[in-house]
């Protein structure tokens, strides 16, 4: 929310940087219309970011105070009209954020009850399943392509397949897949493990994270990226870009882990349960230790699984949509970049990836060697968070990339003929004689997916639209 709004605020501020609204000045396509600037007054950006952050924190944090943060950053500077306009931007930015955000199925407190069939999650000492519904929250970005699938998408929409492809638990549990993912969990995630190797131990601290005091895993991966956006350079404008781009991305994936998580007919039993409680399951070839415990633990040697079901791996499916986006945003996957860790188990540690992609694939694997997931966990994590990342790229928010500074997107596809029709006020019934035919018959795509928000689903209050028929590219927004 917080990088979505800083976002908002900047673009807004760019737009009108001239005094008026100039679509050549702006940093991307609108992701939250409707924000207004006062006519004549150029907003003071770093004034539209402090506040739009400000705000967005406060109200998501009541018992936080980031004042002193905001006193910090805005001392100094001049107090003027574009501050003032600025400061207002970045409220009505954050304002706009909370309200979209507001009834989104993050307040849901449903209890879960857990199954005692074998194969289904149940407690293992950690605490009550914890975010059951979760998966159920609307999601950040949730539209796809018009005309195809332009209604309201949800988590369940990037669903994997079930583990090893098989849905029905009984038959999963006895396949050869399972039994498969069972031994080399038991044997290279024990707290005793006699074959993880000592580097695959630090591949598990590493990336845990999972403790209260750390930055958990999204948190390591902001980091990461604000480390590659420093050696690589980025600007203001191209950071903007780049961290809304992720924190959709990540927020998005988030949902449909726990969606997969709790939502299905599977709701997958950590290694720990699994393994103590191999007699269960019906498969020959799973061997029971009841004295059985996953490397994972707190600093006081507590040995513990996360409290909730184990497919999809969170961590993995929130890495899978950091490297897509980070590859996608860059350009390319070939970057190499040194990370660090704020697991209490690794102090100091550092590790160094040739590309994104690579430190994906270590992040899901360090489940395994945790001892808390099974290896297909972190491949479907990865899949499943890369297809969250790419359709936020395709379906929102419009962003420039790092290699081209002029704006770029990604929305509905843009026809090359006919004369672009601009959307009119909430409750008109027709452009011309006929809205969809005679002389509009030639819309733009991205026209014609506006009006299909705007006025059948009524999703939308205004729109902004990119059209290129003189070869440039012109947003249309209409506030209603």
């Amino acid at each position: 929310m917080m990088h979505l709004a800083m976002y908002d605020a900047a673009n807004a501020s760019r737009c009108h940087s001239s005094g008026g609204f100039k679509p050549e000045n702006c940093i991307g396509a609108l992701y939250t219309p409707g924000i207004s600037v006062k006519a004549g007054v150029a907003p003071d950006v770093n004034a539209a970011l402090d506040h739009a952050a400000y705000n967005v924190l406060e109200s998501t944090f009541p018992a936080l105070d980031f004042t002193p943060y905001l006193t910090a950053a805005r001392s100094g500077e001049p107090v003027d009209a574009t501050t003032a306009e600025g400061q207002s931007v970045g409220q009505k930015a954050a304002t706009a954020m909370i309200a979209r955000r507001t009834g989104d199925g993050s307040t849901d407190t449903t209890p879960y009850t857990p199954s005692t069939e074998p194969g289904q999650w149940r407690p293992t000492g950690s605490g009550a399943a914890a975010d059951p519904n979760w998966g159920k929250v609307k999601k950040f970005v949730d539209y796809g392509d018009y005309p195809w699938t332009y209604f309201k998408t949800t988590a369940a929409d990037l669903r994997p397949q079930a583990p090893g492809g098989i849905a029905a638990m009984p038959d999963m549990l006895k396949s050869p897949e399972y039994a498969a993912q069972f031994k080399e969990v038991a044997e290279l995630g024990a707290a005793d493990s006699a074959t993880r190797t000592a580097d695959q131990t630090e591949i598990a601290w590493f990336w845990a994270n999972d403790l209260n005091g750390t930055y958990k895993p999204p948190g390591q991966l902001f980091t990461h990226t604000r480390t590659v956006s420093a050696q690589r350079g980025l600007d203001q404008t191209a950071n903007l870009q780049l961290f809304a781009l992720v924190a959709g991305a990540m927020a998005d994936a988030g949902i449909s882990a726990w969606d997969m998580k709790y939502q299905t007919a599977i709701d997958l039993w950590r290694p720990e349960s699994a393994i103590q409680l191999a007699d269960s399951d019906g498969n020959p070839d799973t061997a029971q230790n009841g004295s059985w415990q996953p490397l994972s633990a707190d600093t006081d040697g507590n040995h513990f699984s996360p409290p909730f079901p184990a497919y999809v791996s969170g961590h993995a499916t929130f890495a899978g949509a950091w490297a897509e986006s980070m590859k996608q945003f860059f350009g390319t996957d070939a970057i190499s970049f040194t990370g660090t860790t704020q697991d209490p188990h690794a102090v100091g540690v550092t590790r160094t990836f040739p590309n994104f992609s690579a430190a994906a694939t270590e992040n899901a694997r360090s489940r395994v060697y945790l001892g808390v997931h099974y290896q297909w966990d972190g491949d479907l994590g990865v899949a499943t968070g890369r297809k969250a990342a790419s359709q936020v790229i395709r379906n929102g928010y419009g962003w420039t990339s790092a290699s081209d500074m002029n704006p770029r997107y990604y929305g509905p596809s843009l026809s090359t003929v006919g004369k672009s029709w601009l959307i009119k006020g909430m409750g008109a019934t027709s452009a011309g004689a006929n809205m969809y035919g005679g002389p509009s018959e030639n819309w733009y795509w991205c026209d014609e997916y506006g009006a299909e928000m705007s006025y059948h689903q009524h999703l939308w209050s205004s729109y902004a639209c990119a059209n290129g028929y003189d070869g440039q590219s012109h947003i249309y927004y209409i506030p209603f």
